[in-house]
């Protein structure tokens, strides 16, 4: 990848120096690579270009690469020691509008793309930058270019090995392709000068039953499950493909947001997902239990089939969930007396009763070989040092299996160390801050932010990204990054809205009082984030039908944002 440093330096050199390098520039591939080949890296030699030469130095020496070019060197080294554990977003990339640039990309195997002002794609360090750049160029178009920013570089950091689609439309792919190479800039072609080297394969060419209306764009995110679908009839047809990897039921490695909560649960033991409302924190969760339960192959399947899976899974033992709120206590979650609805004789008859934290720990205690999890959305709205009382101390890793005796039974009780919990937390009801702070201390704190990416897609004039993106800019501007909206208020069945209709109802039905509930009072901070769209002497939102709404968001929002059609 070419966003640190030295991968940069590395492949500043092997463009001046082919010879002596390999195109590969990721210093952890690179020591990766290393160790199937036997190679000891010396102690404080590990900067990324003298390790590439070091694995060109072993490569050399084993007989059986003996012919091999350096590309055909790298590739080998990708298709079995692939160093990338986790799931790689599948980019669907438009050739061009209309694909009027196919048959060339087709046959000098690459995909290109425009955009070509800011110049050359390896000299910008952040999105933030790049955005510079483009509004330098597109002065009006500071609402969607940080979403058009983002998608650009993570085209120019496409790594060898990387699937993508080729598509003309919204309901045609012309192919499916591997990365075979780095981003370069080739300022010699006439246009489309950012340029990744594709291995095409044509087989896969066909028109969808039904549009993807988040393919109207030049970049998409392509969901792994409708990968799989299209390519399912023939997967040993791109060269070093395997199953796993055109998305069969052999185990597959979870996506890069549920790994990072699947990490942080090793080294914390619990984690909080936080973030704005609609962000998809419940379902993150979710999909991180699913991995735990050895359900990874699920998460890239369609709403109903996750579905299924999730239901099955919290019908079992070893995965729970439940909601706190303001009158959730210690006796629901730990142990307390309560009313017993067996007893038969006058009055109310109390019974010791374990909670639901108890009931896990107690099954973990007695399968120590399996992984429990407790799945505690909304955790914020509980008053959390009541809930947990004196087992908050013992959520530390460290000190699982620490007896205590509890204050009500007096029996001992002790935290398995086989025991996680995710949390949910929206930040727009309670910021971090206003935790307790013995509570901050044991939990990871993951944020789970809008993806603009999640909303690809156009409903007439309007790019949705960007009006997403523009919209919570003004949000985090004027009042917080934690009161901005999530993607999901413009999804429907998990795919971007796509009708003036939709976009109405989720305008006018959701964002609209959500925003004004956080403006409460306050007709002027509404008219900030809104504009044109507040009536400025009474201070309400405008009403107006829907197939005038979507030019009066793309004319407050998304003017002069550049972006080439599908």
């Amino acid at each position: 990848m070419l966003r640190f440093g030295p991968a940069l330096v590395t492949k500043t050199l092997a463009t001046y120096f082919p010879e002596h390098f390999l195109p590969i520039y990721a210093g952890e591939h690179l020591r990766r690579f290393v160790a199937p080949l036997q190679g000891d890296m010396e102690q404080g030699d590990a900067s990324a270009w003298r390790t590439n030469r070091r694995l060109l130095e072993l490569v050399r020496v084993q007989p059986e690469f003996e012919g091999w070019t350096r590309h055909e060197v790298m590739r080998f080294l990708y298709e079995h020691f692939d160093p990338r554990p986790r799931q790689r977003t599948i980019w669907k990339i438009a050739p061009g509008e209309r694909g009027r640039l196919w048959e060339e990309c087709r046959d000098g195997g690459f995909i290109c793309v425009g955009w070509d002002e800011p110049g050359d794609l390896g000299q910008y360090q952040s999105d933030t930058e790049l955005k510079q750049a483009l509004d330098a160029h597109w002065p009006r178009g500071s609402g969607g270019s940080l979403t058009l920013a983002r998608r650009l570089l993570a085209f120019r950091d496409l790594e060898a090995g990387d699937r993508v689609v080729a598509n003309r439309g919204t309901d045609e792919i012309l192919a499916t392709g591997r990365v075979d190479g780095s981003y370069r800039y080739d300022p010699d072609r006439p246009e489309f000068h950012h340029v990744v080297p594709v291995v095409w394969d044509l087989s896969h060419a066909q028109k969808l039953s039904k549009p993807q209306h988040g393919w109207r764009s030049t970049f998409a995110k392509v969901d792994p499950s409708l990968f799989a679908k299209f390519t399912a009839h023939d997967a040993g047809s791109v060269p070093g493909t395997d199953q796993a990897q055109a998305g069969f039921s052999e185990p597959v490695a979870p996506p890069e947001d549920v790994q990072a909560v699947l990490d942080a649960l090793d080294r914390k033991g619990q984690v909080i997902l936080h973030g704005p409302p609609g962000t998809g924190k419940t379902r993150l969760a979710l999909g991180a239990a699913l991995a735990l339960d050895g359900r990874a192959d699920v998460l890239g399947s369609g709403a109903r089939q996750r579905a299924r899976a999730e239901a099955e899974m919290l019908h079992g033992d070893r995965i729970r969930m439940v909601t706190f709120h303001p009158s959730y206590g210690y006796e629901d979650f730990v142990e307390g007396f309560k009313p017993d609805l067996s007893a038969t004789g006058p009055g109310l008859t109390l019974a010791l009763t374990d909670g639901l934290f108890h009931l896990v720990c107690s099954r973990a205690a007695a399968h120590p070989d399996q992984t429990f999890l407790l799945v505690i959305d909304e955790i914020n709205r509980g008053d959390l040092p009541r809930i947990f009382g004196e087992l908050i101390t013992l959520l530390e890793l460290d000190k699982r299996n620490l007896p205590v005796a509890l204050p009500v039974s007096k029996r001992s009780f002790s935290v398995p160390p086989n025991v996680r919990i995710i949390g949910t937390m929206n930040t727009a009801d309670r910021s971090i801050s206003h935790l307790d702070a013995a509570v901050r201390r044991r939990f990871a704190f993951l944020p789970v932010v809008p993806d603009p990416d999640a909303v690809s897609g156009t409903v007439g004039p309007l790019d949705l990204a960007a009006f997403f993106e523009s919209l919570n800019s003004r949000i985090a501007r004027h009042l917080d990054a934690d009161h901005q909206i999530g993607h999901a208020y413009l999804l429907r069945d998990s795919e971007p809205i796509a009708t003036e209709e939709d976009l109405a109802a989720a305008f006018h039905h959701e964002v609209l009082p959500l925003l004004e509930d956080y403006c409460l009072g306050r007709a002027d901070l509404l008219h900030r984030i809104l504009g044109g769209l507040v009536d400025a002497e009474s201070g309400r939102p405008l009403l107006m039908p829907p197939q005038d709404l979507a030019d009066a968001l793309a004319t407050e929002f998304t003017s002069g944002v550049p972006g080439p059609d599908a």
